[in-house]
């Protein structure tokens, strides 16, 4: 199984090379471990990871956006989780459709607050941080969710799951977040494969 992940970022890193591709070349390196046990095809999983280099790039150029956002962009399958702050609704709604315009993007769920720009050593990202942390530790060792079907996305201690994953592992996943201290809420943003 580690020959084959071995290989397979070795042929995703060296086809970036050849193409000239720095986001393939950055989603490659990234993908090697996952791709052995990920749901989503090599293709779709590079994709992915394409997609939030591309938005997380086009809201860094924007001068408008400057110091009056951060956005955190995750994609899975395509389906866009936006988290984070900005400090008005215009602000919010200019970096959203720039992100409505990077290629791959299916469906986008909007959970960007309205205020000021967490910094990254604030209590809230740290804590947020720690929630994760544990509940991806809990998927580890308990039966019925594998920890890399579920990716797990913590803000203002606000829980999304999102993922490829049957019924009963979205029942699982989402009954250990419930149960995490410090958690307010879970928002379950699954793609059903059974």
């Amino acid at each position: 199984m580690k020959y084959i992940s071995l290989m397979t970022a070795l042929i995703i890193f060296f086809a970036g090379l050849l193409q000239g591709c720095a986001a393939a070349l950055v989603a490659g390196g990234a993908t090697g471990v996952a791709v052995a046990t990920d749901r989503r095809t090599t293709g779709r999983l590079i994709d992915d990871q394409t997609l939030e280099l591309n938005a997380q790039k086009l809201i860094a150029e924007d001068s408008q956006l400057k110091g009056k956002v951060r956005v955190n962009v995750t994609s899975m399958n395509g389906i866009v989780l936006l988290t984070g702050e900005a400090t008005t609704t215009s602000v919010r709604d200019r970096a959203l459709s720039k992100i409505r315009t990077v290629e791959g993007v299916r469906r986008i769920n909007n959970h960007i607050r309205i205020a000021a720009p967490a910094t990254p050593l604030s209590q809230s990202r740290t804590n947020d941080k720690w929630i994760t942390s544990k509940i991806k530790g809990k998927q580890t060792t308990t039966k019925g969710v594998g920890p890399t079907h579920v990716k797990v996305v913590t803000a203002n201690s606000v829980v999304y799951l999102m993922g490829l994953v049957q019924r009963s592992e979205a029942d699982v996943a989402t009954k250990l977040a419930r149960e995490t201290k410090g958690v307010t809420r879970v928002v379950k943003l699954f793609e059903y494969t059974d």
